[in-house]
């Protein structure tokens, strides 16, 4: 039997798990779809791109390391890197640098206690090959309201607020 059809125009509400958002923020379980495919979108998106620049074996998290590696030509640790891309497993992160490593794409110094990486001069060129088509093929494609700087500034920042909500949650259920 087939539900009968709406007559009210309310918005229909597009989410993947109806059963979270029943109760108070429903427009939170949406927002969490959003993320989900908007997340798959930017990682097949970086992948591929990364394939195009030269560079098919890069997992996304590898690409994610390889660029903050590379952010400001300044070295980085371990944990830094870590704790600014929000990891909380370090043995992901250093596998990552490890394989990144043996690929001469990046290399790691000592420095006291601690290693430093930095990205090889490979690796930096690599960086501008993505560069190069991230503006030919994502870039070219930006106008009308997705060209606005500002909402995508408002958007940025609503995101690392969402990232605190969700943190302290996990720290919350973590003691449950």
């Amino acid at each position: 039997m087939k539900p009968a059809a709406s007559t009210d125009l309310e918005p229909v509400r597009i989410m993947s798990s109806a059963h979270l958002a029943a109760g108070p923020h429903t427009e939170l379980s949406e927002l969490e779809f959003g993320l989900i495919i908007a997340h798959n979108a930017f990682s097949r998106w970086v992948t591929r791109c990364m394939a195009a620049a030269g560079e098919p074996d890069l997992a996304f998290n590898d690409i994610l390391v390889l660029h903050h590696v590379h952010h400001r030509d300044r070295g980085k640790k371990l944990a830094d890197i870590c704790f600014t891309l929000n990891y909380e497993d370090t043995h992901v992160i250093n596998y990552a640098l490890k394989k990144l490593a043996a690929q001469g794409l990046v290399h790691g110094a000592k420095v006291g206690k601690e290693v430093v990486y930095g990205t090889t001069e490979a690796g930096a060129a690599l960086i501008d090959r993505f560069r190069a088509i991230r503006g030919r093929c994502l870039l070219a494609g930006i106008e009308g309201d997705l060209a606005d700087g500002e909402s995508h500034a408002e958007v940025a920042r609503r995101l690392r607020m969402l990232s605190g909500l969700y943190d302290q949650a996990a720290r919350a259920a973590s003691s449950l």
